[in-house]
């Protein structure tokens, strides 16, 4: 199974080839490019900024800032997504990321920030709230939230 395509690109990563030094930092550098601005992306797509949230060695999850919103990304996708790997759940992690990656968007021109859940996630309604989310509406299933990049 792949783990993400890049920036629309055909390829999916997989494991194997994540586990392969010079395949990752070709992972690593795509990645990177999907942030500037002078990257061309597919039609569709928005820069983003991908941060990995890590204990050591050890993953725990991803986090994106996407530096504008398309009309799809209004309804249900936002600025801020975000995923714990399943082992590492209830533990906080997502209110961290959350929390530790609101100045980067305020950094990139993002105020406040659109962040949507599944209107039965629980967990991540809490991390949006704790992190200072303002719902405004439910659309298509998901809750869409305003979360402030600045702090007063």
């Amino acid at each position: 199974m792949g783990a993400r395509s890049i920036a629309g690109a055909e390829e999916e990563w997989t494991r194997a080839q994540a586990a392969d030094p010079a395949e990752f930092a070709r992972l690593v550098d795509a990645i990177r490019a999907e942030a500037e601005p002078e990257t061309e992306l597919a039609a569709g797509l928005v820069h983003q900024t991908v941060l990995w949230f890590v204990d050591g060695v050890e993953f725990l999850g991803r986090l994106s800032i996407r530096h504008d919103l398309t009309p799809a990304l209004t309804e249900v996708g936002g600025h801020i997504g975000y995923c714990v790997r399943p082992s590492a759940r209830r533990r906080g992690y997502a209110t961290q990321m959350l929390t530790q990656s609101l100045p980067i968007a305020g950094a990139l021109g993002i105020e406040p920030a659109l962040v949507t859940c599944d209107v039965d996630n629980t967990a991540s309604r809490k991390a949006i709230e704790a992190a200072g989310g303002e719902l405004e509406d439910e659309r298509h299933g998901k809750l869409r939230f305003w979360v402030p990049t600045h702090v007063s």
